[in-house]
């Protein structure tokens, strides 16, 4: 029993970890080459001047395009504020940047289906929306400290001609992926191990579909303990194939990768503490609608 459980722990850890390497070397590549077309005035400029509405919707755009760690996105808030960037705009910009970049999209749609990633899309699109215009209806702007510095981690580079976009696209999504590989070896190694060992009865009674607790808690574990989305995915699909309920995955994935603990620190030096709060009752929110609506979807 125990050999014919490895094997498949083993076949699970490199059919996956081979397909998220794919996946993340190719997405990224592409996303570093769109950066290489838009840069950071050039999306502050769209996002300035324009009704909040609009302002909102393309703060949710672009948040989706820019790198993927908090030390690049924070300080590119930062500057939106300072440059008059409605605050509706920079806020949905803030929170669509860790939930909807492409790959964590590409990866739902290859790993859980079009319909859920279709879902947790426009959940967390339209959520990020009018959540911001709330919090900028509700005054939340007069809580950004003023002055703030906080120094972005990532060197700005100058594009010149299509070779050296590709080339720095390309170095761009290594360099990413280097990072991040970590991660996502230790979550297929997780996945694996849980795919191959874990029996399916104890998950489905914890954290199946008939347990209705089974959502907050995942979304309320998921944001102090930082599970990268990359990292949770592959224990995610696993977690389903036991029994756990596609809800509470999205649930922890959101939690974890929307209000993550190093994100949260960097924005302390923004934000003060009403609007932090605001932030991760937010975060949780999103969670919140998007689990239990996917648990609505699979019935």
């Amino acid at each position: 029993m125990f050999w014919n459980n490895l094997s498949v722990a083993v076949n699970y850890f490199i059919e996956i970890a081979l397909e998220l390497t794919v996946l993340f070397i190719g997405i990224t590549f592409l996303v570093g080459l769109i950066q290489e077309y838009v840069s950071d005035e050039t999306i502050k400029k769209a996002m300035g001047g324009r009704h909040k509405v609009v302002g909102s919707i393309i703060g949710v755009g672009f948040g989706a395009l820019t790198p993927f760690c908090s030390c690049s996105t924070i300080p590119m808030l930062l500057g939106m504020l300072n440059a008059g960037v409605p605050f509706a705009a920079a806020m949905a910009f803030l929170f669509s940047s860790p939930l909807l970049n492409p790959v964590i999209i590409s990866l739902f749609v290859i790993l859980l289906g079009w319909k859920i990633a279709s879902l947790y899309f426009a959940i967390t699109f339209v959520g990020t929306v009018i959540i911001s215009l709330l919090l900028d209806g509700l005054g939340f702007a007069s809580h950004v400290k003023p002055a703030a510095v906080v120094r972005s981690c990532c060197n700005g580079q100058q594009a010149d001609d299509a070779k050296s976009r590709i080339q720095r696209s390309a170095g761009f999504a290594m360099s990413l992926f280097r990072q991040l590989m970590p991660y996502l070896v230790i979550g297929a190694g997780i996945g694996a191990f849980i795919h191959g060992f874990v029996p399916t009865e104890i998950i489905s009674r914890l954290a199946g579909p008939n347990n209705p607790l089974a959502v907050p808690v995942a979304a309320i574990v998921g944001i102090p303990i930082y599970i990268r989305a990359e990292t949770m995915i592959p224990i995610g699909l696993a977690l389903i194939g036991k029994g756990m309920s596609v809800g509470a995955v999205l649930a922890l994935i959101i939690g974890g990768a929307g209000a993550s603990i190093p994100e949260l620190t960097l924005l302390s030096a923004i934000f003060r503490k009403k609007l932090l709060i605001a932030f991760v009752v937010t975060i949780f929110t999103i969670a919140i609608v998007a689990g239990y609506s996917a648990n609505l979807l699979a019935l």
